[in-house]
């Protein structure tokens, strides 16, 4: 890493004496380079060193990442890009009191910049963080694809504006996004199998199945602890339905994930869903208490798992026992913060199934509020999407089947817009042609799944429950043949 040039003062500061064009002059100059040579405002060397190992463990899933951090924060407290940093990793949290947090740090960067200077780049970090901190997320992504035009190698900036993507429910422009900064990468660069593991996952959410599992797979030779690019690859096999196939490469991957933090539950949640699938009930409970839900934590991700899975498994007639008690308890305190409708949908499950009807009844009048009053891009989701949806949750488990189905039909082509993968969002999907079934609405129930034999043909479920829709139909062999492709897809 090389320093540009050496601007240290030898006399006392006087910073804010002297004209503001000879400061900037000389304090654009106090910068070291990171590992993909891009200049960092500090006086520090092991801080950009400490830096680029943040950024390593952040894109990693590691739990020593908020560590790596304090250590760049000690070398030098005035690195106005590490406190950005800080705020970026308070927002992931989605929670309003962290959304605090995260300002405060914004405020810190802005100070250190007084006294420092900040280059253009790292000016766009910190725009991007105060549009976050607002809500105003299609400006905060705006910053950093604005970033990753001049400087293709920012991989914050990169992984940043694909969670953002990812959230905003924008699947071409999550694979984009990689797919225009690629020629400025190669196994050379440092960070360059997490930009192919970045790029598999928009690639498998775009559907081009078979380059995101080629990609995904290069991203993981090169870095087997590389837990994104495998879960990118383990979505390519639900998407395909290759259950078997899916447990081996999780089971076979898992023992490089131990210093992962908790987003290794969500990898364990997808094994989950294979065994679902396969109607290994017993398994897929054992892996909710031991994997999945082991530490029952309160992050938003870790309940989105729990509630998904819960509700998949009722509907398969399975008995969950108390275990939505506990889910509710803790969605409750979070339900009408509205971060992320994504998460609210997933806390209205809990607050339904866990038998807090006021509360829930509290958090969608808290989002009608929300929606009304504010300007924030998670408001548009939530009139648009949110509160139907969350309203057809809600009907649904009273057993108001036709009334769920009357909520979800206006909109389901929109329900992409709360964000999440295909996988994750394919719980609304079953909703919609449960309330059909189950409101004996036979011929929507059917054309529903007509579409889905298409869409997920190995699909053992899919089969199964189009089979008791033509029974209800008296489309005796059309249900048999049915049946007994499902049955071909469980023994196989």
């Amino acid at each position: 890493m090389a320093r540009t040039r050496n601007c240290r003062w030898s006399g006392p500061r006087v910073f804010t004496i002297v004209p503001y064009w000879i400061y900037c002059f000389c304090a654009a100059d106090r910068m070291y380079h990171d590992e993909r040579g891009l200049a960092c405002t500090t006086d520090s060397l092991e801080a950009v060193r400490l830096f680029d190992q943040a950024v390593r463990a952040y894109l990693g899933f590691r739990r020593d990442t908020g560590n790596h951090l304090k250590a760049v924060l000690a070398a030098d407290p005035d690195f106005a890009l590490a406190h950005c940093l800080r705020g970026y990793f308070f927002m992931l949290f989605a929670r309003r009191p962290l959304a605090g947090k995260a300002r405060q740090c914004l405020a810190t960067a802005e100070e250190a910049t007084t006294r420092r200077g900040a280059s253009e780049r790292e000016r766009r970090h910190f725009a991007a963080l105060d549009a976050w901190t607002r809500g105003h997320l299609e400006r905060a992504v705006a910053a950093w694809e604005s970033i990753l035009a001049d400087s293709p190698r920012d991989v914050l900036a990169l992984r940043l504006a694909h969670f953002m993507h990812f959230y905003l429910g924008d699947s071409q422009r999550m694979r984009d996004s990689t797919a225009r900064i690629l020629p400025a990468w190669d196994p050379r660069v440092p960070g360059h199998g997490f930009v192919l593991g970045i790029h598999a996952f928009g690639l498998e959410e775009s559907g081009d199945y078979e380059p995101a599992e080629r990609v995904g797979r290069r991203a993981v030779e090169a870095n087997p602890k590389d837990i994104w690019a495998a879960h990118a690859v383990a979505h390519v096999m639900e998407m395909q339905n290759r259950h078997r196939e899916g447990i081996a490469w999780i089971t076979d991957l898992a023992s490089n994930w131990s210093g992962c933090n908790n987003f290794a539950y969500h990898v364990w949640w997808h094994r989950a869903l294979f065994h679902l699938e396969l109607e290994n009930y017993d398994t897929v409970l054992d892996l909710y208490d031991r994997e999945i839900r082991a530490d029952k934590s309160e992050e938003y991700l870790d309940i989105c798992n729990a509630a998904s899975l819960l509700w998949r498994l009722e509907c398969a007639g399975v008995e969950v026992g108390a275990r939505w008690r506990e889910l509710a308890e803790k969605a409750e305190p979070m339900a009408q913060e509205h971060m992320l409708i994504f998460a609210d949908l997933h806390y209205a499950m809990c607050l339904a199934a866990g038998g807090l009807e006021m509360a829930l009844a509290g958090m969608v009048g808290s989002m009608r509020r929300y929606a009304s009053q504010s300007e924030e891009t998670e408001a548009r989701v939530a009139e648009q999407v949110g509160i139907p949806l969350c309203e057809a949750l809600f009907a649904f488990r009273r057993g108001e089947y036709q009334a769920a189905l009357d909520l979800m039909m206006p909109f389901r082509y929109r329900i992409h817009r709360v964000g999440g993968s295909h996988a994750q969002r394919d719980i609304f999907e079953r909703l919609l042609i449960l309330s059909a079934f189950r409101a004996e609405r036979f011929d929507i129930a059917r054309m529903l799944l007509a579409e889905r034999t298409v869409a997920r043909p190995k699909s053992p479920w899919t089969w199964k429950t189009y089979a008791s829709v033509l029974d209800a139909l008296h489309f005796s062999d059309k249900a048999t043949e049915a049946r007994g492709k499902a049955a071909v897809l469980l023994a196989s």
